[in-house]
């Protein structure tokens, strides 16, 4: 572990948290393998931030996420309860025990053929089913990936996340809830209070404190934790109940929440609808409540029952009933936003970005992204930013209507992957001026100024970041302008807002929740749910929503 590291320890809950998660750990993975190259500047985002370093029984070096995740029976394909290739169970028992061993072989799951090809440069698979992994260049991440046969298109071949995640998992990251399964009509996790009993049983809260102190020990400095949690199904309460032991055992950590939601739905499944509706409901309050920061992430258009077309952006064509491709777009938002508490110089506290958002209560943010920034060949920063005029220059990710008309109280700000030469006008001496922006002398000062004239009652905090992020293989070839093998990475602006749009927001799943008749779905409160849950969470929501009412907050 490098010294001054403020680590980050991963929560990861639930399918959808998986499939977001696994091309998240891919692009750090990717980002990896550019910082060591010798013809790249040094990385300004700090992996250590996020990666452990450890031995295998071998005594190879490695170098994994610091995570945990949750998941259940059934979802793992092909890949190993116990991280895959860190450990041999052959060799552990040949340790335990010295006399004649029987082997047993159950039948893999087929692995994704592009996949197999990806790993097949990072280390051997052998016939007894056992990973060698390679010798770690420089002690950080793979081997480059050099392929020698064309991209195998993943769309048709992804059923479950861990088919495209290419990187190595500690023993310790997969938590399985075998009481659940992931696939068939029976034995879902589908309710909240499912979830949150799952964590009251002391079989799985042991395991995951047993983790937890696994990897928060080893810490010199541990910054706080990061949870991608789904909001629409039963894992929101295993979510809950997961922050609240992360408040109650590491007080004054900080605790970034992202509430996960697949998009689209169907109107004509009633009570999928209805599960969604509360399950979420429960999930934003429960989390607001324990967590330093939530933010919902999603592509669809409405947290509540009504479904609305989803989210479309400028420079991507994307199939919004696809995990994999919905994953990767909010995957590579994230990467953008919580940039600031990873950075290696100057870094902003995961607990100082949350109390700069949160201000007067408000522990609800929304998010959004330009993916990909639209710098076009020979323009400037302030002449791309000045062609959004007064609109949104990023499209919502929260699943929370649009922006627009709405005050903003306060704002996080990344912009990267802008090339130095572009930061400032590039305007002859004695042009005349087309905005204020163009009078700047740094890239710092046209964002700065930028949001201050979008903005102006806003507390903002930015950050320019050269690094682009990357979208190479295995990120689903989305981008409606080139050819997928001529990108590898792409300039991202992404913003995390407190706004009055949440008002609307939380007080329109109030009226929703209100006009429910819960008689009708006796199933979801026998899950551990009871009337007198609701009637309060329905206060809390009230209480959260006025928070964003115009003119609570900051003053003007």
């Amino acid at each position: 572990m490098a010294g001054g590291a403020r680590e980050v320890l991963t929560l990861q809950l639930g399918h959808f948290a998986g499939f977001v998660g696994a091309h998240w750990w891919n692009q750090q993975d990717a980002a990896l393998d550019r910082s060591g190259d010798a013809k790249e500047p040094p990385g300004e985002l700090c992996p250590d931030v996020l990666f452990r370093t450890g031995r295998t029984l071998h005594g190879q070096e490695t170098y994994t996420p610091r995570l945990i995740l949750m998941d259940l029976k059934g979802s793992l394909s092909s890949l190993r309860e116990e991280g895959g290739p860190y450990r041999d169970r052959q060799l552990d028992a040949a340790i335990a025990w010295q006399g004649k061993l029987t082997t047993h072989k159950e039948e893999l799951d087929p692995k994704n053929p592009y996949l197999q090809d990806l790993l097949s440069a990072e280390g051997v698979l052998s016939s007894d089913g056992v990973w060698r992994v390679k010798s770690i260049p420089k002690g950080k991440g793979p081997p480059p990936v050099t392929a020698a046969k064309p991209v195998i298109p993943l769309e048709g071949g992804v059923r479950v996340w861990s088919d495209f995640l290419r990187v190595h998992l500690h023993p310790r990251s997969i938590c399985m809830i075998h009481k659940y399964n992931h696939e068939g009509e029976a034995g879902r996790l589908e309710a909240f209070g499912q979830g949150e009993s799952v964590l009251k049983e002391p079989g799985y809260l042991e395991m995951l404190e047993d983790r937890l102190h696994f990897y928060v020990e080893e810490c010199d400095y541990l910054q706080g934790f990061q949870i991608l949690c789904d909001l629409h199904d039963g894992f929101s309460g295993v979510g809950a109940k997961a922050a609240e032991l992360l408040q109650d055992e590491y007080s004054g950590r900080g605790i970034m929440t992202w509430g996960l939601l697949p998009a689209p739905y169907n109107l004509g499944e009633p009570q999928k609808n209805i599960y969604r509706l509360l399950n979420t409901t429960f999930g934003l309050v429960h989390l607001a409540a324990h967590s330093s920061l939530v933010c919902p992430l999603s592509l669809g258009g409405s947290l509540g029952l009504r479904p609305e077309r989803p989210v479309s952006f400028p420079h991507l064509r994307y199939d919004a009933t696809l995990p994999f491709h919905c994953s990767a777009i909010l995957a590579t938002a994230l990467d953008t936003l919580t940039a600031p508490y990873r950075l290696h110089c100057a870094p902003v506290s995961m607990a100082h970005l949350a109390d700069m958002l949160s201000c007067a209560g408000k522990k609800v943010v929304t998010a959004g992204a330009s993916i990909p920034f639209p710098l076009g060949p020979g323009q400037s920063l302030p002449d791309t930013l000045m062609q959004f005029g007064g609109a949104t220059p990023w499209t919502p990710l929260s699943a929370c209507g649009d922006p627009c008309g709405t005050r903003c109280f306060a704002q996080s700000v990344v912009l990267r992957g802008v090339d130095r030469a572009c930061h400032t006008s590039q305007l002859p001496p004695g042009t005349p001026l087309p905005s204020p922006l163009h009078a700047c002398t740094t890239g710092e000062d046209v964002l700065a100024q930028y949001l201050e004239l979008q903005e102006p009652r806003a507390l903002s905090s930015s950050h320019l970041l050269r690094s682009p992020c990357s979208v190479a293989p295995p990120y689903p070839h989305l981008f409606s302008s080139c050819s997928q093998q001529a990108v590898d990475s792409i300039p991202v602006f992404g913003a995390l807002c407190s706004s009055s749009s949440l008002h609307r927001t939380l007080a329109g799943l109030a009226r929703e929740l209100t006009k429910l008749d819960l008689r009708r779905w006796a199933s979801f409160m026998d899950a551990g749910v009871e009337l007198d849950d609701v009637q309060e969470l329905l206060q809390d929501l009230h209480s959260l929503a006025q928070c964003y009412q115009e003119g609570d907050g900051l003053t003007d």
